[in-house]
């Protein structure tokens, strides 16, 4: 039960108490106290423009937002020049803490807010709580570090026993079985995962859950269970880099990261084996609904993990901007909104797609979610 007068949203944290809360680092701004803190590009472009928005906004979170994050802070930047975004990329589970404790104003996360974070938003961000807007849509990876092999073809009940530990070896029958032309070497199978409360492993897990829940018997979640023994790494960039050095790994990680140095898994959709890009994902959540009892504004997407429509790579996850619904400060409104635009809008979709391999979003969602962010206002405005 939310309290009758929820509390007023407070002023914004220092980084220190950003890391007290388990940010894990300070936030991430170069050049901080510069006019120009990303350098010549920006002072450029405050030349030749007139905007007058000014003012510094905080976020934290996903790993997997990370280099489309930087994308946008930077052209947005060149947009607004007075205005500095910052975003820590900490992981999913952090990010949302940090926007319910009111240590940032903005968090990115993989997964949505549960119905329970969301009543607790009500404390920070006033009666009307946080919303979720679909910003980044985006594959999750099965890679691998195995010489001389650039792909596999896997089906979900075989990639639900790899992570389950029940399969353990490359040559395993299952493998095999799907790969007939391939010769599968003779070492060691290293399994990874995520050590951090990640929306990518949450995405990962719901998939496994849905589409081979006789192989998988976990519940979805952003942690990994605790009693599967495996190999874990911080970070998207962690999993990757502990692939990338060791013959015989395999992890899942946000495909924005993997490189054509390591391989990556065909998943088997319906009849078919479907390559990892950001087209395949689009036509996935293309496939997705919206949860059911939520605010109409709030954006929360249900995933259909066992489509079997051509060409869909179900093993995606949508990664949001969770804004609270309302801010004490007009400045805090204005820039949140200026920015939330600019990051849906068909240029921010383009730039986060050149640099970090995601998906534009759907006309329909970019419209609804346009939609939402016009919707935050002024705490007690209305």
């Amino acid at each position: 039960m939310r309290p009758a007068n929820p509390p007023r949203r407070f002023a914004l944290r220092s980084p220190r108490s950003i890391a007290a809360l388990g940010l894990g680092v300070t936030v991430l701004l170069t050049g901080c106290g510069s006019d120009y803190p990303l350098g010549e590009a920006q002072k450029e472009g405050a030349k030749a423009n007139t905007s007058d928005l000014r003012g510094t906004l905080t976020g934290g979170g996903s790993t997997a937002q990370n280099a489309a994050m930087n994308a946008w802070t930077t052209g947005f930047s060149v947009l607004h020049p007075k205005v500095q975004v910052q975003y820590a990329s900490v992981g999913s589970g952090a990010g949302r803490e940090g926007l319910l404790a009111s240590a940032t104003e903005f968090a990115g996360s993989d997964a949505y807010l549960k119905d329970e974070e969301v009543q607790r938003s009500q404390q920070t961000c006033g009666p009307g709580g946080a919303i979720n807007i679909p910003a980044y849509i985006s594959p999750i990876a099965i890679t691998f570090n195995l010489p001389g092999i650039s792909e596999l073809n896997l089906d979900a009940d075989t990639i639900a026993g790899i992570f389950n530990r029940d399969i353990r070896s490359w040559q395993d029958p299952a493998i095999a079985k799907l790969n007939p032309e391939v010769e599968l070497p003779d070492v060691p199978m290293t399994v990874v995962a995520r050590s951090d409360d990640s929306g990518t492993t949450e995405n990962f897990t719901e998939y496994l859950h849905s589409a081979a829940p006789k192989v998988w018997k976990y519940e979805p979640d952003g942690s990994w269970p605790n009693d599967i023994s495996l190999e874990k790494a911080q970070g998207n960039a962690g999993v990757v880099t502990t692939v990338a050095r060791t013959e015989g790994t395999i992890a899942y990680a946000d495909d924005s990261l993997v490189d054509a140095t390591l391989g990556k898994v065909k998943l088997k959709v319906g009849d078919e084996f479907v390559e990892v890009s950001g087209e395949a994902a689009a036509l996935a959540v293309a496939e997705s609904k919206r949860v059911e009892g939520r605010d109409t504004h709030d954006i929360a997407l249900e995933l259909d993990r066992k489509t079997t429509a051509p060409g869909a790579y179900p093993l995606v996850l949508v990664s949001y901007l969770l804004f609270c619904s309302s801010y004490e400060d007009p400045q805090t409104v204005e820039l949140i909104k200026t920015f939330g635009h600019y990051v849906v809008s068909d240029e921010g979709q383009k730039i986060a797609a050149d640099s970090a391999k995601s998906a534009p979003m759907p006309d329909s969602l970019a419209k609804d979610a346009n939609a939402a962010i016009d919707s935050i206002d002024v705490l007690g405005a209305n």
